[in-house]
């Protein structure tokens, strides 16, 4: 079973996403800002990361490019609702340092799931939802 990291500050919503992951099969493990994320990372095996971008402490920008730096191996889905800027202006961001997708929220749930199976799967590469 793969064991994915989801990085939200938005408890519902990483709450409802938590459990839409599980009922596909995968484990996953919860985490509200990039610096907790980084720290579950260092401490349990990890096989797909789920970020939001616009976060406290530390942003999911910057956490994939922490984590492309560290494990490039490793893929990165983001997803952004916005903030100041346009959620596609975050996202395009993320896609250049290194996230194998991004999603604007909210998002279809079946494209997620796609999302999340191709990114498991080794050669693919990033689009825009």
């Amino acid at each position: 079973m793969a064991r994915i990291l989801l990085i939200d500050d938005d408890v519902d919503f990483r709450s409802m996403l938590r459990r839409t992951l599980q009922r596909a099969g995968y484990e996953v493990a919860e985490a509200g800002n990039g610096q907790e994320g980084l720290k579950q990372l260092n401490e349990s095996s990890i096989d797909l990361v789920l970020t939001d971008i616009i976060m406290p402490d530390m942003e999911g920008v910057e956490t994939v490019m922490h984590l492309k730096r560290t494990r490039p191996e490793l893929e990165v889905i983001v997803m952004s609702g916005g903030g100041r800027q346009t959620p596609d202006n975050y996202l395009k961001l993320a896609s250049k340092v290194g996230a194998f997708r991004a999603f604007i929220k909210p998002f279809a749930t079946a494209d997620f799931l796609e999302a999340v199976e191709a990114a498991l799967k080794p050669s693919q590469g990033l689009t825009e939802e």
